[in-house]
């Protein structure tokens, strides 16, 4: 069965982007098919997966405000078993265009619905805010997974968020869980580092997964090559943080 998990922190630089695309790839990599949605405007995980954004090209603006067909604008990548549904900067406009939609939160949900069993998994990079691109996302999720980086700011605005899945979970979508808090950006060598790990571990306490993605200069050059770092750098440290993430990841999947 499918499973659908929007990766969103509305916080600004916490590694969301970067989580979305170095996840999927290792995933995908494990033999899972996996769908990359990317539903921030900014289009980074479009770029960082090598996928060329063209004017004439389907995204993810067309699929949710036109109801173009998502097979249409579903792209291949590198790795065989993982795609995207790309985004454009049009995209930036959705807020305001969904504004005056009926069941405007359900517009995402209805467009997996037929593709959904094509899939193992479907990652959904969220944009950084708490919109109604966001709130989509929540909307067709089974559950979400939240990068939170280690630097002295790390819980702030977290109950922002927390407050946003109790909404969701009233009104829109009753079954959305927390899939995990990945941490993010860690240094052993900054004693904060290690203080926020712990106060991120009391705060989620189980759902914090055991691999920590520490900091690397590779992971950070890797989407300007239009790659995940376990392509532009097999053996680099981001490589096999994320490697382990997937492994914890699909064990906790049964997988």
């Amino acid at each position: 069965m499918t499973k659908v998990i929007s990766i969103t922190n509305q916080k600004g630089g916490v590694g969301k982007t970067t989580t979305a695309i170095n996840l999927s790839a290792a995933i995908a990599r494990k033999g899972q098919r996996v769908l990359l949605i990317d539903l921030d405007p900014q289009g980074n995980a479009t770029s960082g997966l090598g996928i060329e954004k063209k004017k004439e090209a389907l995204s993810s603006y067309d699929v949710l405000i036109d109801e173009a067909d998502p097979r249409e604008a579903i792209v291949p990548t590198k790795i065989d078993t993982l795609f995207v549904l790309p985004s454009q900067i049009e995209l930036a406009g959705a807020e305001v265009e969904l504004v005056s939609i009926v069941a405007r939160e359900y517009k995402l949900k209805k467009v997996l619905e037929p593709i959904k069993e094509d899939y193992d998994f479907i990652l959904i990079d969220c944009p950084p805010s708490l919109g109604l691109l966001t709130l989509n996302a929540l909307t067709a999720s089974d559950s979400i997974l939240v990068p939170i980086q280690c630097e002295f700011y790390a819980l702030e605005g977290l109950s922002q968020l927390m407050n946003t899945i109790r909404l969701v979970r009233r009104s829109l979508n009753g079954r959305l869980d927390i899939q995990g808090v990945v941490l993010t950006m860690f240094s052993a060598r900054m004693n904060l580092c290690v203080q926020v790990v712990e106060e991120v571990k009391h705060y989620f306490k189980s759902k914090v997964y055991d691999t920590i993605i520490p900091r690397s200069i590779r992971m950070g050059e890797a989407p300007s090559h239009g790659l995940p770092i376990c392509l532009y750098d097999p053996r680099n440290i981001g490589t096999k943080a994320y490697d382990a993430l997937a492994e914890e990841f699909l064990k906790r999947e049964g997988k």
